[in-house]
């Protein structure tokens, strides 16, 4: 039986596809918290099926995820010998998880049926209020899952793009919280207070327990953030939905055999291309 959206998006508390007081009331929240510190979660946004449908279909395809290991700085960049030890550009993590691509979702399953739901990508992007806001075109990467297990998490870090859209699907057994220390450096790079969080002494880190079935939209280009790390045997899901500033964007080749093992002709034909480029 094929479902619709409507199985999955708990529509009575988040109307996306109609236009109304409903939606405009939600829509203010969103873009409150986001404007306060740059977080907003739409608690339960899935419904109890979905959150059923969604785990089963993860845990279906849970072993076509690609496993990748790598020490990183906040910043994603390489050590610079210069500094200062102390200084955080220079404290490097371990970094272990593994995405699942996009290509293991079916067009007509759960994920994708969220994804495609009418007015979802539109309620998206009236939430962060951005003019340029298309599907990423990449088709290993526009809606993923993140799936991590015990000893993994993500180490503290700034994002490269301007926000996220993720979806809670399964927590792992403990551990997972999701930390940040909101705008910490909208001002300036503030390396004091950034290396007051990565050695637990800052006080501007919130700790969010995020549930299956919430929709968060996070703006981390300026916000340090990091997953805890993971106990137990049940593997933690998050749904990751990819948008993006112009239409027609790929991942290069080296990041997206970096993330997901394989690439595909389309990335092939962007590496001739400059690093801007996007697909016909």
């Amino acid at each position: 039986m094929q479902h619709i959206g409507a199985d999955y998006i708990n529509l009575a508390t988040y109307p996306i596809n109609q236009d109304g007081t409903a939606r405009t009331q939600v829509l203010a929240k969103v873009r409150d918290d986001l404007a306060r510190d740059g977080c907003a979660v739409l608690k339960g946004f899935l419904t109890p099926a979905g959150i059923a449908a969604l785990t089963q279909e993860a845990d279906s395809v849970a072993d076509k995820g690609h496993k990748s290991f790598s020490k990183t700085n906040a910043y994603f960049t390489k050590d610079d010998p210069n500094l200062p030890a102390d200084d955080p550009r220079r404290q490097f993590f371990d970094r272990s998880n593994a995405f699942i691509p996009a290509d293991n979702f079916a067009t007509d399953g759960p994920l994708r049926t969220v994804h495609d739901f009418d007015g979802f990508d539109r309620f998206i992007q009236d939430c962060l209020q951005e003019e340029k806001f298309y599907r990423y075109a990449d088709p290993l990467a526009d809606v993923i899952v993140n799936m991590a297990g015990e000893g993994n998490g993500f180490p503290w870090h700034f994002d490269t793009n301007n926000f996220t859209v993720t979806l809670a699907i399964q927590n792992a057994e403990e551990g997972g919280a999701f930390e940040y220390a909101p705008r910490i450096r909208v001002q300036d790079e503030n390396f004091a207070e950034v290396a007051r969080v990565l050695d637990g002494t800052s006080d501007r880190v919130h700790v969010l327990h995020l549930e299956p079935g919430d929709l968060q939209l996070f703006c981390g280009r300026y916000s340090l953030h990091r997953v805890a790390p993971l106990k137990g045997d049940r593997p933690r899901y998050v749904a990751i939905f990819s948008y993006v500033q112009e239409p027609g964007m790929v991942g290069s080749v080296a990041r997206t055999m970096q993330l997901y093992g394989r690439v595909l002709p389309i990335h092939e034909k962007r590496a001739g291309l400059r690093a801007d480029s996007y697909i016909d």
